[in-house]
């Protein structure tokens, strides 16, 4: 029985982690188009998602915007790592790298391999202070992605 390298292990891991970052052409420190977007939304639920994106926005001199399949998203670079979107009755804060997320306030939903997204309904409790752990950690994580493998 042969034992596998622990280095050769490391390094594939490391390598994984590289290819499976999303990438995104065209992110700008300021995207006009989400300025639109966001007075498309007004109302409460605009609100709701204005004041999630303004906090992806602060996270990093380096945050960078886009729309992207129709919703505003928040990238380090071109790695997205948060993005919002407004439905009929909802807002969806979404992670891209959500599935990897510490969640201990358990807001995360979705079941796919990467993306989670917290749903937010008005008049509905919001733990703010942990959804905004997550998308400093979101920021962080993808941060320590980009920057270190």
């Amino acid at each position: 029985m042969t034992t596998a390298n622990p280095q050769s292990r490391t390094k594939k891991k490391v390598e994984q982690r590289r290819t499976e970052l999303l990438r995104f052409n065209g992110a700008v420190e300021r995207d006009p188009a989400i300025d639109t977007w966001m007075k498309e939304h007004a109302g409460t639920l605009g609100a709701i998602a204005q004041q999630w994106f303004e906090m992806m926005r602060e996270c990093g001199d380096e945050v960078r915007e886009l729309l992207h399949d129709g919703c505003p998203v928040a990238c380090l670079g071109d790695a997205p790592f948060g993005y919002v979107n407004v439905f009929t009755s909802h807002v969806n804060v979404g992670f891209f790298r959500g599935a990897a997320l510490p969640d201990p306030a358990r807001l995360l939903q979705g079941t796919g391999k990467f993306m989670r997204h917290v749903k937010l309904t008005p008049g509905a409790a919001t733990n703010a202070a942990a959804l905004s752990r997550l998308i400093v950690t979101a920021y962080a994580d993808i941060k320590d992605r980009v920057e270190n493998g």
